[in-house]
């Protein structure tokens, strides 16, 4: 009872953060990312710090507990299936709606490739791959690389349950390290009002306070309102009708004990960075089985972007509208799958969402200087497509949990 009392006021306080951050980026503009900023990366950093060993520990955790190989390749396939099934159920809503809306029609052109994507034009399918496995793993935990950290941590727990009696020393080790993670997590979201304050006042106001943003809204409103639309449709109706087709649980309450993961995933714009509340909802407030969500949870931030893949279809085909480009039924179907893969690659790249676009853009042949249309405005966009991707975790967890046949009580 006490914990649950915890959780709704510190809930309470994260509402109230996000407001007044964000009356005080609108208000005070540039000067609230100086007064502010620091605190929101006080939080970040905090969040950041456990990451590493939070993944690491859960994923052993995970693979262990299961004991049968044989359990985790179906519990892995169950997991690449809901993803992959989920993500390009996203990817056929945006497509959908911006072949609808026409956002593109009529909207200025940009001019040039934007700096933030020097060095990456190349980037490819084969640059994702390769990124799972590492020159050196402590570069990759130093860098919060965190596909090549989950690759690592499945096979050295799958071997690990090869051990026996001398692999138990390590299994007790990983739980333990685990559940020493899980309350460091508690200490943390204490200063979540306080963080998600400073994250929403500083970014507000680096992107020059309201007026600023205001102006950046009237230019492209109509594209920024189709990818809202469109992670609407999937975050209220599609997720939730999975997770009532398959686990028969009631969707709102679920929504409202993820509300806390779902907040700060919104103000950090990071799936990553929210792992740790995530984890936190899911295993507390919802009562999903470890032995789902340990593997689940780290998976899905990493390879399950809904949001981020949406967001690709919609912006490529909104650049296509922009310029004047037709795109043919097939030229859309590349997209289709472009998005639905180039989404997998997602996190293992700065700013995710607009590089790994460069693929989806390259596929049908559009040019990059398009995303400069979108870039203003696409930290906003950032965080709802953030919300809907760790929205999607957690049903995931819940969906696997039922169909691999495990529960909390196990």
């Amino acid at each position: 009872m006490k914990q649950a009392s915890a959780q709704r006021v510190i809930l309470v306080g994260i509402f109230a953060g996000l407001l007044a951050g964000g009356a005080a980026g609108f208000f005070l503009g540039e000067a609230a990312e100086g007064l502010f900023g620091w605190l929101g990366d006080l939080f970040l950093r905090a969040l950041k710090m456990i990451i590493v060993p939070l993944i690491v520990a859960s994923m052993v955790t995970g693979v262990t507990s299961l004991g049968d190989a044989r359990k985790l390749g179906r519990t892995g396939f169950w997991t690449l299936a809901y993803y992959m099934a989920t993500t390009a159920l996203s990817v056929a809503v945006g497509i959908v709606l911006v072949n609808l809306i026409r956002p593109g029609v009529g909207v200025e052109r940009a001019g040039e490739v934007p700096a933030i994507l020097a060095g990456k034009e190349s980037l490819s399918f084969t640059d994702v791959i390769l990124g799972m496995v590492p020159d050196n793993l402590f570069t990759a935990a130093a860098d919060l690389d965190i596909l090549p950290l989950i690759v690592f941590s499945l096979l050295f727990g799958g071997v690990v349950t090869t051990l026996g009696e001398r692999g138990r020393p390590l299994t007790a080790f990983f739980d333990a390290l685990n559940e020493a993670m899980m309350r460091i997590v508690h200490l943390v979201m204490w200063f979540a009002p306080v963080g998600v304050f400073g994250l929403v006042a500083g970014k507000l106001g680096e992107a020059g306070g309201g007026e600023a943003f205001l102006a950046e809204i009237a230019k492209v409103g109509k594209y920024m309102a189709t990818v809202l639309i469109g992670l609407g449709v999937h975050g209220l109706v599609v997720l939730p009708l999975i997770l009532w087709l398959f686990t028969r649980r009631n969707p709102w309450v679920y929504f409202r004990n993820m509300l806390s993961a779902l907040t700060t995933a919104w103000s950090t714009a990071s799936s990553s960075a929210t792992l740790p509340v995530t984890f936190e909802c899911v295993e507390e407030q919802n009562e999903v089985a470890s032995e789902s969500a340990d593997l689940v949870l780290p998976l899905g931030a990493t390879i399950n972007m809904d949001g981020t893949a949406l967001y690709e279809a919609v912006a490529a085909i909104f650049i296509a509208q922009s310029y004047g480009v037709p795109l043919g039924f097939q030229a859309q179907c590349i997209i289709f799958v472009t998005a639905t893969l180039a989404a997998v690659g997602a996190a293992g790249v700065p700013q995710a969402g607009l590089v790994t676009m460069v693929m989806v853009l390259q596929a049908v042949h559009l040019p990059l200087e398009g995303i400069g249309i979108i870039l203003a405005v696409d930290w906003f966009l950032d965080r709802w497509r953030t919300a809907v991707n760790v929205w999607g975790d957690s049903i995931g967890a819940a969906v696997v949990e039922r169909v691999i046949g495990v529960s909390k009580k196990d």
